[in-house]
């Protein structure tokens, strides 16, 4: 667990897209665990570099990061989309061409210092490759492994690693590999599991979800738990992250939601110059001027302004996404690309490699500390009004303590709390989340935990309670905290069933605590404070249903 690797694109030297440049020396060689360059092309059945630059400058300053980070390992992929199946398919069809291919690739890594090798074939079986690509494929991933395994004895150095990047969509995993086989012949399997979606449709999608109706199969936790089914272990498995949007030029501006009817790709942005697409850093321009939202049952968001709409990741999506990885006990996550990160933090003012740093942060800071991560799920009451270092300062916060929330399904439901939670109360605008045509996923039953900001010398007294509320069957665990000052806010949640979601409901009440009441006390003594019962009406896809809120009782320090 806590593999990182990180995909520095398919530039020469200085990474082109990026307006302030970049050079291998300028990266943070701690930020990850590997690196993987992309890429290296193939000629008569040999790899070889794609430009003679690489071999003079960056191969060389790319492998020695090695020298301040000794821990640091580096691959170098071969293929890519634009370089297309034939010269792969060539190179598989017979034994002879394997073998040629193999000789190559170990005097080439050995000879430019690199740790390993990673086929992008994309795909065998698929855009012109035949069908018999799917097995010789993994004839060559055998050899190649033995061929590791032979050299690395006789030269008594460590073994050279072996990953391939694996499709995230069930109908191309089920074409093209035999999961199994692969799960036992790999070192580890990057899933590229993002361009889900995008102006190639006709109807607006996320490019990367995590996750997704059970009849919908374009998610990432759908292709991660797809391709563990079918075989391939869980520790070899690494999530696909991706550092970029897909934008879709909307057909009307008044219909801008998921599923709106498009025309086709957005306008270019001004340094990917690629229609359709947006690094990150150019994501956080235009969001700037653009309407943001968050999908709740997807946990990702999208922007739109005018005809133009984007769905991207950011810090709050990437967070979701490493607590999955690390809860699912996945071997971690891979980046694509370095370089459409905010490299110098210029453009999104959140410092550099944002997105990349927090990964960093959940997945390798949180397994070199030996600290555990919370198991949990989080409320659908989290949404678009929430900013992302609201929702960074929660899973800090989270992960000094331990909170343990089994997923449903039948299991009870078990909360364990050790500390205190400082400064973190909910309170959402109105007190009220209200759920509009994107509702929570009926997979998840959630906590939901936030923040409030404290003026400087309030003395606060946090507590945390445990509700335990039965819907459809199943029981659920509750966390509610209460903050005790002179004013103080009590907040609560409910979970309550609907057309087979489950939605997360919060209320808050305040008492005022007059001067004795809250001076020269030398014992504090719990009180009941109780959420009276009253109706609301919700709107839920556009009825109206009302809903009674059952008494929820919490223990006040006061």
């Amino acid at each position: 667990m806590g593999r990182l690797l990180l995909w520095v694109g398919e530039y020469s030297a200085t990474y082109q897209l990026v307006p302030a440049s970049i050079l291998p020396q300028d990266l943070d060689p701690f930020l990850c665990t590997h690196l993987i360059l992309a890429f290296a092309s193939m000629s008569n059945n040999q790899i070889v570099a794609k430009d003679l630059q690489d071999e003079k400058i960056l191969y060389p300053e790319f492998n020695k990061l090695k020298e301040r980070n000794g821990n640091l390992k580096t691959l170098l992929s071969v293929g890519g989309w634009n370089f297309g199946t034939s010269r792969f398919t060539t190179m598989l069809s017979t034994t002879a061409n394997r073998e040629k291919f193999i000789d190559s690739v170990i005097f080439f890594l050995r000879t430019h210092g690199f740790d390993g090798l990673d086929l992008f074939f994309l795909y065998p079986g698929l855009r012109g490759s035949p069908m018999y690509d799917r097995w010789t494929f993994l004839y060559l991933i055998e050899e190649l492994q033995l061929a590791f395994q032979r050299e690395a004895v006789l030269i008594r150095r460590p073994k050279l690693l072996l990953s391939a990047a694996v499709s995230g969509i069930p109908h191309i995993i089920q074409t093209s590999y035999n999961v199994h086989l692969l799960g036992r012949l790999l070192d580890f399997i990057n899933v590229l599991s993002y361009d889900l979606h995008g102006s190639w449709e006709k109807f607006t999608g996320h490019n990367s979800p995590l996750f997704s109706f059970p009849e919908d199969s374009k998610s990432s936790a759908y292709a991660m738990n797809y391709l563990r089914k079918h075989g391939a272990p869980a520790e070899k498995l690494i999530m696909g992250f991706p550092t970029y949007g897909r934008t879709f030029h909307l057909l009307k501006a008044s219909k801008n939601g998921l599923q709106a009817e498009v025309t086709g790709p957005a306008s270019p942005g001004k340094y990917t110059k690629q229609a359709g697409f947006l690094a990150y850093y150019e994501v956080c321009s235009f969001v700037q001027r653009a309407r943001k939202h968050w999908i709740e049952y997807q946990y990702v968001p999208y922007a739109y302004k005018g005809k133009k709409s984007v769905g991207y990741d950011d810090a709050t999506s990437f967070s979701y996404k490493a607590m999955f990885v690390k809860r699912e006990n996945f071997g971690g996550a891979m980046v694509w690309t370095l370089d459409m990160d905010d490299v110098k933090g210029t453009f999104c003012g959140t410092g550099p490699f944002p997105l990349v740093y927090i990964l960093n942060d959940l997945l390798v800071q949180a397994e070199s500390n030996s600290m555990p991560l919370p198991q949990i799920w989080f409320s659908s009451s989290m949404n678009s009004s929430r900013s992302d270092s609201e929702i960074l300062t929660v899973i800090e916060a989270l992960t000094t303590d331990t909170i343990k929330i089994l997923p449903p399904g039948g299991e009870t439901i078990v909360t364990e709390v050790h500390g205190k939670f400082e400064n973190m109360t909910t309170t959402p605008k109105g007190g009220l989340v209200t759920p509009g045509k994107e509702t929570a996923s009926p997979e998840m039953h959630a906590v939901a935990i936030g923040r409030t900001t404290e003026a400087p010398e309030t003395n606060t007294t946090t507590s945390l309670d445990h509700l335990s509320v039965t819907t459809a069957g199943m029981t659920v665990a509750l966390l509610t905290q209460t903050t005790v000052r002179r004013n103080m806010t009590t907040v609560g949640h409910q979970l309550v069933t609907h057309g087979g979601m489950d939605i997360t409901f919060v209320y808050h009440q305040t008492k005022t605590l007059s001067e004795e009441e809250t001076s020269g006390r030398k014992a504090v003594v719990p009180e009941k404070v109780t959420a009276s019962p009253q109706t609301m009406s919700v709107a839920l896809d556009w009825q109206n249903i009302t809903l009674k809120w059952e008494n929820l009782t919490s223990e006040v320090e006061n």
